[in-house]
């Protein structure tokens, strides 16, 4: 058989990826149809099967330089057969029916696994992956975080989407710089202390109802609080590198606790209940603040709302969702 140029959706030809064909199983066989996989480059770096109706891991033992294997959107209901490939350092597995992590033992190498949009119901299965720096699992079905403190070169975590209640168990996690928590259960921001070089940490729409215990994490520069029950401004005493502060949806009426925010140029507090504009004036010292999202609050009715604004904070680029003239 032989191999034929991989193009993508322009007819254009795309390099370093391995071609491969899928044989259909009979087509008298019931729906849906689950193709094989046929590998025809053995020496590829990168494989790419996203799309392809696959039901089983299987056939990649020929592979022996894999470094990127690509199996989004797909009918795979078992991580298996993949322990052959000790040269992958990318495995995506986004959009499939894993209800298990399993089976990754062998992979000392992998940097970034993608589980995201799964069954999976419990973190498991990862205690060799000494190497992995970006962890993906989102959109599962996770109710407690656990059993990844062996993961020392951890540097991205994301968990959004999930049913957690509680943030635990990263006391080990002490390079994570990035951390996903968006859409769960959490009702309380705690057990942070140790992720001394976290930079980014959403917490979007969980039960939280104040901001509190960051006091450790002095290297955060993006936080995304939105769609949650906080009713103050507050802790953010040692958050001095904050660049991002997302409030928006949330239950604020005051703006306050922010001029020592010297580095903050995004400041989203839009669907709140500020009414006061003399709270407002907290914003004037903000001397880098470009963007200020404060629709859907009492004081944007206000017919002078954005010159306003925009005398209290002269550096401002962007009101809302319109660029300042």
């Amino acid at each position: 058989m032989m191999p034929v140029p991989k193009t993508n959706d322009k007819g254009e030809e795309v390099e370093e990826s391995t071609v491969v064909e899928q044989a259909p199983t009979d087509q008298n066989e019931s729906a849906p149809t689950i193709n094989d996989i046929i590998i025809i480059d053995p020496d590829c770096l990168e494989l790419d099967l996203n799309h392809g109706r696959i039901g089983k891991i299987q056939n990649l033992e020929p592979l022996t330089s894999i470094e990127r294997l690509y199996l989004r959107w797909n009918l795979i209901t078992k991580i298996e057969n993949l322990h052959t490939l000790v040269t992958l350092k990318e495995v995506e597995l986004y959009d499939n029916q894993i209800t298990k992590i399993e089976n990754l033992g062998a992979l000392v190498n992998l940097e970034i696994l993608d589980l995201s949009f799964n069954r999976i119901k419990e973190i498991e299965g990862l205690e060799n992956l000494k190497k992995l720096q970006k962890l993906f699992l989102s959109s599962n079905k996770i109710g407690k975080i656990q059993n990844l403190n062996n993961l020392e070169n951890l540097n991205l975590l994301e968990l959004g989407d999930n049913k957690i209640r509680e943030i635990e168990n990263l006391d080990g996690l002490t390079t994570l710089q990035y951390l996903y928590l968006g859409k769960n259960k959490i009702t309380k921001m705690c057990n942070l202390d140790s992720l001394v070089n976290l930079t980014c940490l959403s917490l979007q729409s969980n039960r939280l109802t104040c901001i509190e215990n960051l006091d450790n994490l002095k290297e955060l520069t993006e936080l995304y609080l939105s769609e949650n029950g906080i009713t103050k401004i507050e802790n953010l005493t040692e958050n001095t590198k904050l660049e991002t502060l997302d409030l928006a949806q949330n239950q604020i009426k005051v703006i306050e606790n922010v001029g020592h925010l010297e580095e903050l140029t995004e400041f989203w507090l839009n669907n709140n209940n500020v009414s006061d504009w003399s709270t407002v004036e907290s914003l004037s010292t903000l001397k880098k603040l470009a963007t200020v999202y404060l629709e859907k609050n009492p004081v944007a009715e206000d017919p002078m709302y954005r010159r306003k604004l925009k005398i209290i904070a002269p550096s401002l680029t962007q009101i809302d969702a319109t660029l300042c003239r």
